[in-house]
């Protein structure tokens, strides 16, 4: 139906600006460190959650690890969503390496209205998907040699499920939509809040693979990580 792909395309479009403000800390790299800060709090609330046994207990096991301390989604009949993310990854000696900075955003149609904002917390289970992960436009869920595996906040006894799985995602939410699923959403790495945060044009596989990037104003989200996840 070319009439109702070009409506849904063009209300996308006029969504991207409104979800690009909720989610964007401005230019230049103090806007990487907001996003960094952010994802330290998120981590820790997500962390010391009621139910957080499974969500430590998967990350001991994971490869890496993204972090989206905002993703917003608004809609009504047309939706869309979208945030800022960190991606690490963890080094053989069980440290962890300094962020690499990506962008998760999706659209959707059909029956839906409301307004909504959740922490969002995705683990990287082996190499093959984080090498999938780390490609240019990576769509969750969308690789069927990966299995993948979305636990809500709140949800017990998910371990065993979530360790058979290549990518699991832990959320929690707030708002009004009943629960929030980021199957389908895309990936995107941005090479510009590389660059900016590290003052030299870094790709994802130099920064959590390579770990050649450093930045100190990262490190109590590294500490973190170790704290929890060593």
């Amino acid at each position: 139906m070319p009439f109702r792909n070009t409506v849904f395309a063009a209300c996308l479009v006029s969504l991207a600006p409104l979800l690009a403000s909720c989610t964007s800390g401005g230019p230049g790299s103090g806007a990487q460190q907001d996003i960094v800060d952010r994802s330290t709090l998120a981590l820790q609330e997500i962390l010391n959650s009621t139910q957080s046994r499974d969500v430590v207990d998967t990350l001991r096991s994971a490869r890496a690890v993204i972090i989206c301390p905002q993703v917003f989604k608004a809609g009504f009949v047309i939706g869309g969503s979208g945030g800022n993310c960190v991606l690490m990854a963890r080094a053989a000696g069980g440290s962890w390496s300094d962020p690499a900075f990506y962008k998760i955003g999706s659209g959707s149609f059909g029956a839906q209205v409301g307004i909504q904002d959740a922490e969002v917390m995705i683990m990287i289970m082996n190499d093959r998907a984080l090498n999938a992960v780390m490609q240019n436009h990576f769509k969750i869920g969308g690789d069927a040699s990966l299995a993948f595996a979305s636990v809500g906040a709140g949800v017990g006894g998910a371990t065993t499920t979530a360790l058979r799985a290549d990518i699991v995602s832990f959320s929690r939410t707030r708002g009004l939509y009943a629960g929030v699923s980021i199957e389908g959403s895309v990936l995107s790495p941005d090479t510009e809040s590389d660059t900016a945060y590290y003052g030299q044009p870094y790709n994802a596989p130099q920064i959590v693979v390579q770990m050649m990037a450093n930045n100190p104003g990262a490190n109590p989200l590294r500490a973190t990580l170790s704290r929890y996840g060593g």
